[in-house]
């Protein structure tokens, strides 16, 4: 009992001494700089330790949804010399990165070269990309030829452009891999691509093709493939961010309508529906041949019921 009412006591008295504490001090309304200070400092310690903890996470996410895709469809292989097609854009930076880490942690032994097509677009500045290659640190070469003459020759129009310039780049992007004794050739394509490029054969190709992770070329020599399918773009883009890339800007002066108007499509259903992309995408993996209408898939002509007595005989 007497413990107790000592502690009271005790209370009581500490009561106290914090009122007349708080009554020596200035008026609650004015705060001192000094206390100020150490409160800005410890705000924006807890800010930049949160934004390196969600930098952390995104690379982490990045290079493990790159190597889920290396390892779902076997992109990469033990002693592969792997061709990353680079052009400056955001998304070939992040694949190269990508790779180069997953090199250096992976069990698998693969080689890496960049390789970049100068196509002498007007105010291509070349040595950016170089800077950027020789910072990495990774072989490179880099083609000179002029195939944006040819198109311009060709079309007067920016909009045809894009059809003719792939063309050209893919041939030239063979002969470099043959050359080189290249085991596979990386392009930077993410799962924004693969809906678009959907959609895009959907709108105006009446067909269901998109761009898968792993393709052999037509004339059956070389494989190409894409180890960002996984990622979404806006992932990419915080990621370039992130490591302060010097993104070379798109100078071709094409304008991809049909395309643009799928990228603002999957714009739009991000903000109205999130996850409606993401579903888009893993049912190409998905797929029920029955339920859809190709004959070559499926062989409707012959399709026919199975009678009572031979289901139970079989």
């Amino acid at each position: 009992m007497n413990s107790m009412i000592k502690i009271k006591a005790v209370d009581s008295l500490q009561e106290k001494e914090n009122e007349l504490s708080l009554m020596a001090e200035e008026p609650s309304g004015e705060t001192s700089a000094d206390e100020i200070e150490p409160a800005k400092d410890k705000k924006n310690l807890v800010t930049r330790q949160r934004l390196s903890f969600e930098n952390r996470k995104l690379e982490k996410r990045i290079v493990r949804l790159c190597a889920k895709a290396i390892i779902d469809f076997n992109l990469i292989e033990d002693g592969d010399k792997v061709m990353v097609c680079v052009s400056g854009g955001k998304d070939s930076y992040a694949l190269l990165d990508a790779l180069v880490r997953l090199q250096g942690r992976s069990n698998v032994k693969f080689e890496l070269l960049a390789f970049c097509l100068n196509q002498h677009l007007p105010n291509f500045p070349l040595d950016k990309l170089v800077n950027h290659l020789e910072k990495i640190g990774v072989p490179y070469l880099i083609e000179d030829q002029d195939t944006f003459s040819i198109v311009k020759s060709k079309y007067q129009d920016p909009r045809n452009f894009c059809s003719l310039c792939s063309r050209l780049r893919r041939g030239i992007v063979y002969r470099i891999a043959k050359e080189q004794k290249v085991t596979k050739i990386a392009l930077g394509h993410h799962m924004d691509d693969v809906v678009s490029t959907l959609l895009l054969n959907m709108y105006y190709g009446g067909r269901l093709k998109s761009m898968p992770p792993k393709l052999l070329s037509d004339a059956k020599e070389h494989i190409v493939i894409r180890p960002m399918i996984y990622i979404r773009e806006k992932d990419l883009k915080r990621w370039c961010k992130v490591q302060n890339y010097d993104i070379i800007p798109k100078l071709c002066g094409a304008d991809d309508k049909c395309r643009r108007e799928m990228k603002e499509l999957i714009e739009k259903m991000d903000k109205e529906q999130p996850g409606r992309v993401e579903n888009i995408f893993k049912s190409l993996g998905r797929v029920a041949p029955s339920h859809l209408m190709d004959e070559e898939v499926f062989d409707f002509v012959n399709l026919k019921a199975q009678p009572q007595e031979e289901k139970e005989q079989n």
